[in-house]
């Protein structure tokens, strides 16, 4: 197990990549940078953190700072359920810690979003506290390596891994070596095609002797996808749109969009026009649908939007409590979904 730490942490000290995070034994910056990372690559999350640390530098910061401002500024990153959860995890720090990150991983568990990965790391890295770090690039490396050929997502198979993972650290160093082990499994051990020839482990692995690389680590379960179709009226009245935010219980919980009429399929124009006279009362002579966007294929982890955009044009204020005026050169500092602000990128010639 030395042999194994010692040549994690020297490939990692030759390869390394240079990140802001790792320069700080600061909790707020090394809990931030776990957040904004998860499920998201070091390149698209590296402009948000630094974002993030520019506009919040401390925990009392963000606690302070208004939902729809974090949210504009994680805008485009996904999986929002994480700014919201970061939010109410700095109010946590705040009003329960006094400001100051607790040394201690069961406390940091109790942070809202700050599951075991999240508090592991906070601990190593900047408490020095013995506890590993179990991700999607430590079960790829461990399962390979040592030739687990338990499933990652069965409960028996992740108790196994953190088993493993536990006897496995180093305990005299445990931060540089949680991240030794997570960079091993981004840069070298990667899940397609690992450079096999220049690795550490070569001679030790057993996924690569016994010809298993690209079969670890194993996975049994599937992932049920659904499809939705949503067809979206842009309602353009002079110089703004009218924005309706969504709700809890359904995706982009507290980001903005248009007004949706969901259905099993893709409506078409005369569909929306009936859809939109009976939503709003209004006659045929109070609107008309100007312009459509092209089909869109969004894809989220466990759903595939297909979304398809109408632009109409209404002749006089519309009353409904469910929608917001709001004028188009104040549409920036509104937090959309990623899926909105490439399609109205894409159709600037809406908003002129």
């Amino acid at each position: 197990m030395l042999m194994w730490s010692k040549l994690l942490k020297d490939w990692y000290s030759e390869v390394k990549r240079d990140l802001p995070w790792r320069k700080s034994s600061d909790p707020y910056r090394i809990w931030l940078s776990e957040v904004i990372l998860q499920q998201t690559r070091v390149t698209q999350g590296l402009p948000y953190y630094e974002t993030f640390v520019a506009h919040y530098p401390d925990v009392q910061a963000l606690a302070d700072a208004p939902e729809q401002a974090i949210l504009r500024d994680w805008q485009g990153l996904g999986y929002y359920s994480r700014a919201r959860n970061l939010h109410q995890a700095a109010k946590q720090v705040v009003e329960v810690h006094g400001g100051e990150f607790p040394a201690d991983y069961q406390a940091l568990l109790k942070l809202k979003g700050v599951g075991p990965y999240t508090a592991a790391a906070i601990s190593s890295m900047a408490f020095g506290l013995p506890e590993a770090v179990v991700d999607g690039n430590v079960y790829r490396v461990l399962s390979r390596v040592y030739g687990v050929r338990e499933a990652i997502d069965q409960p028996s198979g992740q108790k196994i891994f953190a088993a493993l993972a536990k006897q496995l650290l180093d305990c005299d160093d445990p931060g540089t070596y949680n991240q030794a082990l997570m960079e091993f499994g981004a840069l070298q051990c990667v899940p397609v095609n690992p450079d096999c020839g220049n690795c550490s482990f070569r001679s030790d692995c057993v996924a690569f002797k016994e010809g298993m690389v690209a079969l670890l680590p194993l996975k049994v379960g599937k992932v049920k996808v659904r499809k939705r179709f949503f067809n979206y009226v842009v309602i353009r009245f002079e110089n703004g749109l009218y924005l309706q935010q969504r709700q809890a219980g359904d995706i982009w919980q507290h980001l903005w969009d248009f007004t949706n009429f969901e259905a099993e399929r893709e409506l078409s124009q005369k569909e929306i026009s009936t859809h939109f006279q009976q939503k709003f009362t209004f006659s045929a002579r109070d609107f008309r649908v100007i312009a459509h966007s092209e089909s869109v294929k969004h894809v989220l982890t466990h759903q595939r939007i297909f979304a398809k955009f109408w632009l109409v044009q209404i002749f006089h204020n519309l009353q409904d409590m469910e929608l917001k005026f709001v004028s188009i050169k104040d549409l920036d500092t509104y937090p959309l979904p990623r899926l909105i602000d490439i399609t109205l990128k894409k159709n600037k010639a809406w908003l002129d």
